[in-house]
């Protein structure tokens, strides 16, 4: 596959973008891209105030896309987030969409309200659709689920349970702005307010670059790189449960969008590097006694990738 000059430079250009109203924040801004890319969804962790939902909103209008917030609380019900039927005493009963029918959904505080209103994402993110009341109406395309969550264990939160934090492609975490990156907010921040954003790209075009990541060559040993991290983590001593297959699957896609956004049409165990922590760390579970020894799911990803065996390139 050989990559036009047109497709090369569009990622650069949704991130030069974006960085009009966000400033840092690179690796959230590529975790977003690559999630999109790959059509996934993405779970961004942090502070109140690292401008989780300001670099959301700069993303979906830098790609000329629909965008909708559902800022969760403890007393929502699932109709508030997929849609209810409206009765009337006369005429048929009217469908009101819920804010699910959008293509980019920003899920602010996800772990604030209850399992079963957690739950109503769960069909939309897996099948990119949402049933009510027995009907099923298809949702946009693209779709993708930026959820954040505060700090687990914080007074009126839910722990995500491990069949949702598994949508999740990819997880990013946001930290609060280093020195310098604060200076400019503050010595900048009435035009950060009130950017004037551009659509780079429009659905249409994600559909493409889509397909080309498709495109993207995987060798076979890279993807035998990719499983055996993948197996060693589920035997691994101290995981009491490791990634499901969904795992694999998100470090082999992402990889393809990583190497469509780094200009190349093939994918290098770099790549696979790179995504081992956004793609698995919070796929991992780790036994209590390990636990207590302050072993963590990010010290145990960087053990196994010291010891699995890179595969080299052929040239």
């Amino acid at each position: 596959m050989q990559l036009d000059i047109e497709t090369i430079k569009l990622p650069q250009q949704i991130m030069d973008e974006m960085s009009k109203t966000v400033i840092g924040k690179e690796e959230i801004r590529r975790t977003l891209f690559v999630a999109l890319i790959a059509g996934g969804h993405v779970l961004i962790e942090g502070l109140p105030g690292t401008a989780k939902t300001k670099v959301v909103n700069s993303l979906a209008q830098t790609i000329g896309c629909s965008f909708n917030r559902i800022q969760f609380t403890p007393d929502m019900m699932p109709s508030d987030v997929t849609g209810f039927y409206l009765y009337s005493m006369v005429g048929e009963p009217r469908f009101v969409e819920g804010p699910m029918f959008a293509n980019i959904v920003l899920a602010d505080e996800l772990n604030r309200t209850t399992p079963r209103t957690q739950a109503a994402l769960l069909e939309s993110m897996q099948e990119h659709q949402v049933t009510v009341e027995g009907k099923t109406y298809p949702l946009s395309k693209p779709f993708m689920v930026i959820a954040t969550q505060v700090a687990t264990g914080a007074e009126g939160t839910y722990p995500l349970a491990d069949v949702q934090i598994d949508r999740f492609m990819l997880r990013a975490h946001s930290e609060y702005a280093s020195f310098e990156e604060e200076v400019e907010i503050v010595a900048n921040i009435d035009y950060l307010d009130n950017p004037d954003l551009e659509p780079i790209i429009s659905s249409d075009d994600i559909a493409r670059l889509q397909e080309i990541a498709r495109q993207v060559y995987v060798s076979r040993d890279i993807v035998e790189y990719i499983v055996s991290i993948i197996d060693t983590l589920r035997r691994h001593p101290d995981t009491e449960s490791g990634p499901s297959s969904r795992g694999s699957i998100a470090l082999f896609k992402c990889a393809r969008a990583l190497a469509l956004f780094e200009e190349r049409d093939f994918v290098i165990p770099d790549d696979v590097k790179r995504l081992v922590i956004p793609a698995l760390e919070h796929r991992i579970r780790i036994k209590p006694e390990a636990e207590m020894d302050e072993i963590t799911p990010r010290h145990i990803l960087s053990k196994i990738m010291e010891q699995t065996p890179v595969p080299r390139i052929k040239s």
